[in-house]
């Protein structure tokens, strides 16, 4: 049985982008924020590192800009660039003032210009990251769910999956909703609607991401007709832990930004026979520089070695880590980590102007799902959380001054499941799950080929078929319905990758290691693709 939720702005996602934006709205607006699963279960949460903004008297606006630009390899918007570092300081004292304990610095108290605690990671010129330990996701998430919880506007609904959006007359005006617990589809209908589902990272074999990172946003945005752009940019962070049972856990970007270093089996660091800023270089060099290594030798992974600082110093700025090594034996105030690449963040997404509109009347997207043109080729550091504050709350604000003039939505057709049934073979689900994530690891990597490429292409279209042929015959259920979302992201990563013949930022390609003289973003367009 269909239940019909009416609220003024549907947000579908609950990390630090949907959180912000709801705490942003005016008060008197009803919000719906849907959840895949218990709040602070994201990516938000499980961010280590932290959030870059100029917050020194020796760094600037410009500086900060100019090394994203660097790091963007050429495809950055900078409208997009200026428009985030511009707004970066307003959206920390925003955080500040919800209750995100940001760390400070003990040596010179909390004197206006050298308040925060403030550190290094690769590509920036500055240091400019300012966190909480090496916990700053979870305190974010954490603080901004209380707020959100608190807050008399905000309706939270958990464990529900959105399917697909309602869209009517070109408009978007809801989402039908998977509610987990009974089974049933719902539907949520709002006059604007915002995605804030995270990235695509779950189709790759090795992720740092956690289960519910299967590019739905991106996915729903382009069946309902919304561009995309530069999927074929997903960035491997270089440290994921390696260890059997140590499932998805990132060892944190500020590890090499306070001197961690690289290490072969033997001892030998290598970085250096990369790039000249060593462990230091951006991540795309750097988990290029270990995949190499790793195929060299023929490595199952390499090592990072902190071992030099103090015990203090790894107990008071990465306890997170500490902690979670001796779960599994490793002290890193002794030994070196052994780690391996994993993808991370997806680059590319929906494609949005600076209030985090879409190509489709109503729709909004924010965050990791969207495509601003932060990152260019090349997402820099610490600037995802940034991006999902700073366009969070510029969404906000134009919802805000637009929702009155906004007609209430037209009562969509309840969900009709009476010609599907309850599916007695999900180890289909299962084993297209592996087989998709194990192709684009293999085909769709670090490295790839157009050779590769058109395998995983080729794969990917059997696998849609199949997909297709469940979908219509059996009951959704999450599974299901990230098989879904996730093999048609994963299609579109593909296509872009075999648009680009080049190598840029993160796409490298054997058969086409030079960069060509003219930077241009890959945008693929619903109305005239294939790809259904």
């Amino acid at each position: 049985m269909t239940s019909r939720y009416l609220h003024d702005v549907l947000i579908i996602g609950s990390g630090a982008a949907g959180l912000s934006l709801a705490l942003h709205l005016p008060r008197h607006y009803r919000v719906a924020l849907l959840s895949k699963a218990n709040l602070n279960e994201g990516s938000t949460f499980w961010a280590q590192g932290g959030m870059a903004a100029v917050l020194h008297s020796r760094d600037s606006v410009d500086s900060h800009v100019t090394d994203t630009l660097a790091a963007g390899g050429g495809l950055c918007q900078r409208e997009a660039v200026e428009f985030t570092v511009r707004n970066s300081r307003r959206c920390v004292e925003w955080l500040v003032s919800q209750g995100v304990d940001f760390d400070v610095r003990e040596d010179l108290g909390a004197s206006h210009d050298s308040e925060f605690h403030l550190t290094m990671e690769g590509g920036h010129s500055h240091r400019r990251i300012i966190h909480t330990a090496d916990r700053t996701g979870r305190e974010i998430s954490e603080v901004l769910t209380e707020r959100a919880l608190a807050a008399g506007n905000i309706e939270v609904f958990t464990h529900r999956v959105a399917v697909d959006l309602v869209i009517n007359e070109g408009r978007c005006e809801g989402a039908y909703v998977l509610d987990q617990r009974s089974g049933h589809v719902d539907l949520f209908q709002a006059r604007a609607v915002v995605l804030a589902t995270g990235g695509a990272s779950k189709a790759y074999l090795y992720t740092s991401n956690p289960d519910g990172a299967s590019g739905d946003g991106i996915a729903m945005a382009w069946r309902a007709g919304a561009r995309v752009a530069n999927l074929e940019f997903n960035q491997f962070h270089p440290t994921c832990l390696y260890h059997p049972k140590a499932k998805s856990f990132l060892i944190t970007e500020a590890i090499r930004g306070e001197g961690g270093r690289l290490l072969l089996p033997d001892g030998e660091r290598f970085m250096t026979r990369f790039d000249a800023r060593g462990e230091l270089a951006p991540r795309d060099v750097v988990a290029r520089a270990i995949d190499h290594e790793m195929k060299r030798l023929g490595a199952d992974c390499v090592f990072l070695d902190i071992s030099h600082q103090s015990l203090d110093f790894l107990q008071s700025h990465f306890p997170t880590v500490m902690a979670r090594c001796l779960e599994f034996g490793i002290d890193i105030s002794a030994e070196p980590i052994p780690v391996v690449p994993a993808a991370h963040y997806t680059c590319g997404g929906v494609v949005v102007d600076t209030r985090g509109r879409t190509d489709l009347a109503g729709l909004y997207a924010i965050g990791e799902t969207s495509f601003t043109g932060l990152h260019g080729a090349n997402r820099m550091a610490s600037n995802s959380l940034l991006e999902c504050i700073v366009y969070a709350e510029s969404a906000a604000r134009h919802i805000a001054q637009t929702l009155q003039q906004t007609r209430a939505p037209d009562a969509a057709p309840p969900w009709d499941e009476s010609q599907v049934t309850d599916s007695d073979e999900d180890v289909v689900i299962s084993h297209n799950w592996d087989e998709l994530r194990r192709f684009m690891w293999d085909y769709v990597g670090i490295v790839r080929t157009d050779k590769r490429l058109q395998r995983a292409q080729h794969r990917v279209q059997l696998l849609q078929a199949e997909i297709a042929e469940y979908y219509g015959n059996y009951k959704v259920s999450n599974d299901l319905l990230e098989l879904r979302n996730l093999a048609m992201v994963a299609q579109l990563m593909i296509q872009c990758a075999i648009s680009r013949k080049e190598s840029r930022g993160l796409h490298f390609t054997l058969d086409y290691p030079d960069q060509l003289p003219e930077a241009k973003n890959t945008v693929l367009r619903p109305d005239n693709s294939p790809l259904q």
